[in-house]
């Protein structure tokens, strides 16, 4: 349901919109050339200058305006691919090694905006897995049971007859409370991230394009809309908005697009019984659909139907109200104060990736991990770009795969998320409205 007040800019901008790019002189050459302005490139950047060396940020748009401002805030240290199928594929010490970094990630992250004093609603406030089948319940219990007895980290079951203790819904089939994992407001986050690249004299050139970047024997040369500078290292930091030109890499990633909503500011009872503890919400689906409640307001911020190649607001907007009325029927009367969508990447093996070559280093494809993640792999790109032991990642180990002939352009995205909501939907006993959902929506 939506109005004419309805925003369709994203709910976080409220007290972090973009900041309006002002024309900045960019110096003939640079330590280091960052391409794009979100969390990666940010932290990077921070190190970097910390170490003394000279940093330019270049942004094609108004620095904030991409992914990381319009995240949907959770802080975790999950892949796509659970600890047990990493094991059985790669073996135990792979496996550990991955999620250990994931551990690693979080708890960097946790502690790097505690230090700073990145004031952006940073709670530890833990995350209920709601299970979308019996049979999704009983795998979340033995997979999590396995993270517990490996890495150490505490979770417990809740059985649907209690569900409504976490989430006052009845779609699924109980669920898991991982009780330390967070929540931030990303815009706020990126905010802070921002004011410190510019305090620590970093220079952050909005409104400007890299058109080609070039290793030289001079330094690399990058061709921007502005002119062109160089630089000894650049960083690719540009994830869901990679542009075809960055045709290595682009090739490696499947971009998407996110799409997300916040409701209109409900009665403080209604808002407390929703999600009681206040946790982040996930369900057990591969093409998930994902609730929290607002860090600064009674609202509810939901998403889901993500890479399903929506086209318009209204359409977009009529698709998550009806994911909100279908799993939370008591909401079907609210209104939508915001509309928004996000680019996002994936890759075909469903986890990270940095490295680099000829001085030239990325860190990309967060596949919906991008807070901890995107913030932890800019930090290590940096402590490698200055030749730091800090800088050795498993994410930086084996290849980054594409497929052939593709080039970016990921045409059959569309057709890959009806796939896995047919899969996810398979041998569900969901509320029958939400079935109703999945059949109408194809």
């Amino acid at each position: 349901m939506i109005s004419e007040t309805t925003s369709f800019e994203p709910y976080w901008w409220r007290v972090a919109a973009p900041e309006p790019a002002t024309p900045v002189a960019l110096a003939a050459r640079y330590d280091t050339a960052v391409v794009g302005s979100g969390f990666t490139g940010l932290r990077a950047a921070i190190e970097l200058l910390r170490a003394g060396r000279s940093v330019v940020v270049l942004e094609r748009e108004e620095p904030g305006s991409g992914a990381s401002r319009r995240n949907a805030g959770y802080l975790g240290r999950a892949l796509k691919t659970s600890f047990s199928k990493l094991r059985d594929r790669y073996g135990p010490d792979h496996a550990l090694a991955v999620y250990r970094e994931l551990g690693e990630a979080f708890r960097s992250t946790l502690e790097f905006i505690e230090k700073e004093g990145i004031r952006c609603h940073l709670q530890r406030c833990g995350r209920y897995i709601a299970a979308s089948s019996p049979g999704h319940y009983e795998e979340l219990a033995t997979e999590l049971e396995v993270m517990q007895r490996e890495l150490g980290y505490a979770f417990s079951m809740v059985p649907r007859g209690r569900q409504r203790e976490e989430f006052a819904s009845d779609a699924y089939h109980g669920g898991a409370v991982i009780p330390d994992l967070a929540s931030i407001h990303p815009g706020l986050y990126h905010k802070g991230l921002l004011a410190l690249v510019l305090t620590l004299g970093g220079v952050v050139s909005g409104r400007t394009e890299v058109r080609s970047i070039e290793p030289r024997k001079e330094g690399i040369s990058v061709a921007t809309s502005r002119g062109h500078i160089r630089a000894a290292d650049v960083v690719i930091a540009t994830n869901g908005y990679t542009p075809p030109q960055f045709a290595w890499h682009a090739r490696r990633l499947v971009p998407f697009t996110a799409y997300m909503a916040a409701t209109e500011p409900l009665p403080a009872d209604r808002f407390d019984s929703i999600i009681p503890a206040r946790r982040t919400v996930l369900d057990t689906n591969f093409n998930i659909d994902f609730f929290r409640p607002a860090p600064d307001s009674p609202r509810i911020l939901f998403g889901g139907a993500t890479g399903s190649g929506l086209a318009g607001d209204s359409a977009i907007a009529v698709r998550l109200h009806r994911i909100l009325a279908n799993i939370l029927p008591q909401l079907s009367d609210v209104r939508l104060d915001h509309v928004w969508t996000g680019n996002c990447a994936g890759t075909f093996d469903l986890r990270p990736h940095m490295g680099g070559r000829d001085r030239v280093w990325y860190a990309l494809g967060y596949n919906f991990g991008g807070v901890a993640m995107g913030s932890y792999l800019g930090a290590k790109l940096a402590h490698r770009i200055m030749g730091r032991a800090e800088g050795n990642s498993v994410f930086e180990q084996g290849r980054f795969p594409t497929l052939p002939f593709y080039r970016g352009r990921a045409w059959f995205l569309p057709l890959v998320m009806k796939y896995f909501d047919w899969k996810d939907g398979k041998g569900t006993l969901r509320h029958p409205q939400r079935r109703e959902d999945r059949s109408t929506s194809r």
